[in-house]
């Protein structure tokens, strides 16, 4: 026998082995984004501890906490081009954490918890809708659609819904005293938990605003900023009432979203139909809220 031959076998074992320890390096941009929706998951899991506990306006302060998280970490992927399938991956698995589990959570535990099972069933099937929408948007990801189309999001995004759902909630801690006393009051916030589940995993339109943060005119920039730091000093200084507004404002929007994305269907030209669109290059980063965003 050649003695060539085996030591041939013996250096490409060697090499299998070596190839399969070797460590790839990963630039440290990469992980950036990925800090964020960590911290953001932290911040998820810390809000059901409060809400065990029964402090609930941590819990939801967390709860707000991730979403301005989910709005940052994947305009970070882009900026940095440090987008990944495991960023993506882990971005709606904290996502299912965060918009799904900690408010249903903490609305149990507040009030819904006085109906017993009945109580359980309806948060348990908001945090299911959660996952259910999240699965959604992972597998559509890569469907072609018109460009205008990108302006809206099929169903309520979770952090919408998240934070949308506490409104009563809100509506306690602006002094309207215990709301959770009365059980009418309680079945009502049961129909309403139902509801808003029943938005994440519809189809109606919601406005999404990616267009709208593509390109704004320089005389726009000023007043934004002032408009964002507003926005953020009533956050803190009087954050039911903010949340509040912002939530009856958001529903208010949900049929003129309805409207308009039919009225702009209705007069969209059609699509010849011999032609083929080039397919988009495949996005990765799945974050609520920017062009690579899921609901």
């Amino acid at each position: 026998m050649d003695p060539i031959i085996p030591r041939l076998e013996r250096e490409t074992r060697r090499r299998r082995r070596a190839a399969m320890f070797r460590q790839q390096r990963v630039p440290v941009r990469m992980l950036v984004p990925n800090f964020f929706t960590l911290l953001g998951l932290c911040a998820g899991l810390t809000s059901i501890r409060m809400s065990i506990e029964g402090r609930y306006e941590l819990a939801l302060g967390l709860i707000v906490f991730a979403a301005l998280l989910d709005g940052i970490d994947g305009r970070v992927a882009r900026l940095l081009k440090a987008s990944s399938r495991f960023g993506a991956e882990l971005d709606s698995l904290a996502d299912f954490v965060n918009f799904g589990v900690a408010p249903a959570f903490l609305i149990f535990t507040w009030g819904l918890g006085d109906l017993k099972s009945l109580g359980w069933i309806c948060v348990m099937i908001f945090a299911l809708a959660s996952a259910l929408r999240l699965a959604r948007f992972n597998v559509a990801i890569d469907d072609d659609k018109p460009k205008w189309q990108t302006a809206y999001f099929s169903g309520m995004p979770t952090p919408a819904a998240a934070i949308v759902v506490l409104l009563p909630v809100y509506i306690e801690h602006l002094g309207f005293g215990e709301i959770r006393s009365s059980p009418y009051v309680l079945d009502v916030v049961l129909v309403y938990t139902l509801t808003i589940a029943f938005m994440m995993v519809s189809t109606i339109p919601t406005f999404s605003g990616k267009l709208l943060g593509e390109r704004i005119s320089r005389e726009y920039v000023l007043p934004l900023f002032i408009l964002a730091v507003g926005v953020v000093a009533l956050l803190v200084t009087y954050p039911f009432g903010t949340l509040t507004g912002a939530s009856i404002i958001y529903l208010l929007t949900v049929p003129l979203s309805w409207r308009r994305f039919r009225q702009t269907l209705a007069t969209a030209p059609a699509e010849p139909a011999d032609a083929q669109p080039v397919p988009p290059h495949r996005i990765v980063s799945m974050r609520q809220g920017d062009p690579q965003k899921h609901g």
